[in-house]
């Protein structure tokens, strides 16, 4: 299972405001659950096997989502077992800055190791900038929006792989 199918995931919890969703199809099993702070919480367990590819779901009313599976290249390790992704939300509204200053790099990159109290961004509401710092440990996987560009109150900012 790749960050894309997750991501799907996570956005049909979104749209249909789900607190908990289980799939679980030939060996692979994924649970993602909204944790005790709102933030989504996955858990992915590989089957000890490459499993074979799932037939795609009937077409009706209650069409189930069907995800294809992942195949390991190699051992398994107790890192590819479990994988956590925490998604950082916008605490207020106003506009998102990845750097400090427009020439500046910016705070985070996808694939950076942030650690807890580290900034994230900037929002700037009402000639005020926040800065916007990690909840969590973990690698950036995903940056949901343009630098430059208005959030409002509760959106995703970032998703960290925290496991």
């Amino acid at each position: 299972m790749n960050f894309d199918e997750i991501e799907r995931i996570l956005e049909l919890m979104r749209t249909h405001d789900l607190i908990e969703f289980e799939l679980e199809s030939d060996g692979l099993k994924v649970r993602v659950r909204k944790g005790s702070g709102g933030a989504p919480q996955v858990t992915h367990q590989l089957p000890p096997w490459p499993p074979m590819p799932l037939a795609d779901a009937p077409a009706g009313p209650r069409q189930a989502l069907v995800l294809p599976p992942a195949i390991s290249a190699g051992p398994l390790t107790a890192d590819d077992t479990e994988l956590e992704l925490a998604v950082v939300k916008s605490p207020i509204v106003g506009t998102f800055y990845r750097s400090s200053d427009p020439g500046a790099a910016a705070f985070v990159e996808v694939g950076d190791q942030v650690k807890k109290d580290q900034v994230l961004c900037i929002i700037e509401a009402m000639k005020l900038m926040n800065e916007i710092t990690s909840e969590y440990e973990g690698e950036i996987v995903s940056v949901y929006v343009e630098n430059g560009k208005p959030v409002q109150y509760g959106e995703r900012l970032f998703a960290i792989k925290t496991a």
